[in-house]
């Protein structure tokens, strides 16, 4: 689905991503992971069109993107979340969701004036469909709450549920469990299997929780020094020695 050929992208000096090539597969939830400074969240906007690369190719479904605007790729089904959540903090959690399906009737002035049953329809709609995906990640009793008063899991999740309203074919999450307890990360990592497994969403994360990416991730991707180190099952990578040498600390021997 996702297809990264040869990029490079430097910062002055910096080389943050060095002739790296990788593949995700359609219906996986691929890990990537590897040490502060090693390109990881560098790609993930080189692929959502954050920076633009210096070399290299970016194909999604086939298709070349590396050269689009962010905007142009999300609507090519492709959603991204950030290390720090990035809600409307002074909007309510229904109106989080509400405002992230694209082309939407009332965005332009006019249609309020002269096709206002239309736009009534389509916000029905909207709504109806965000209450279904509260009701999904268990946000449902706080939809009236501003985002800016939730907990950082639970900003989290509803990141997961923004994610949801965009109808999206692929989702590239940026430390997913950053900041959350035990119990809202059962809930996350649950909702994730779920969305793959019955929506057909394809998962792309970084993380540095390793028993996360162990327990949820298959394949398993490993940057070091901006380009590819390994690959593999959650097996595979528990026995590399060169990923138990600079990652996991032996934890896993």
């Amino acid at each position: 689905m996702l297809e990264v050929k040869n990029i490079m992208k430097g910062f002055g000096g910096l080389q943050a991503v060095y002739d790296c090539s990788l593949d995700v597969q359609e219906g996986s939830i691929t890990g990537l992971i590897g040490p502060n400074g090693a390109g990881k969240t560098t790609l993930f906007n080189l692929i959502t069109g954050f920076f633009k690369p210096d070399s290299g190719e970016i194909y999604f479904n086939g298709e070349r993107i590396d050269g689009l605007r962010p905007n142009q790729i999300f609507h090519k089904k492709i959603y991204r979340t950030f290390q720090i959540t990035r809600e409307f903090a002074q909007m309510t959690i229904l109106e989080n969701l509400m405002v992230v399906p694209a082309l939407q009737a009332g965005e332009r002035i006019w249609n309020t004036l002269v096709r206002p049953g239309t736009v009534r329809q389509q916000e029905k709609a909207i709504k109806e469909k965000a209450l279904h995906v509260l009701e999904f990640v268990e946000l449902i009793d706080l939809k009236d709450e501003y985002a800016g008063s939730l907990s950082g899991g639970q900003k989290k999740l509803l990141e997961l549920a923004r994610s949801m309203m965009a109808e999206p074919k692929m989702v590239l999450l940026d430390e997913p469990g950053a900041g959350v307890n035990p119990t809202l990360m059962r809930k996350l990592v649950d909702n994730i299997r779920k969305l793959c497994e019955q929506e057909g969403i394809t998962f792309f994360l970084i993380e540095h929780d390793m028993n996360l990416v162990m327990n949820l991730c298959a394949p398993v991707i490993v940057m070091s020094g901006g380009r590819k180190l390994a690959e593999g099952t959650p097996e595979d990578i528990k026995r590399d020695d060169r990923v138990l040498a600079a990652y996991l600390g032996g934890q896993y021997r």
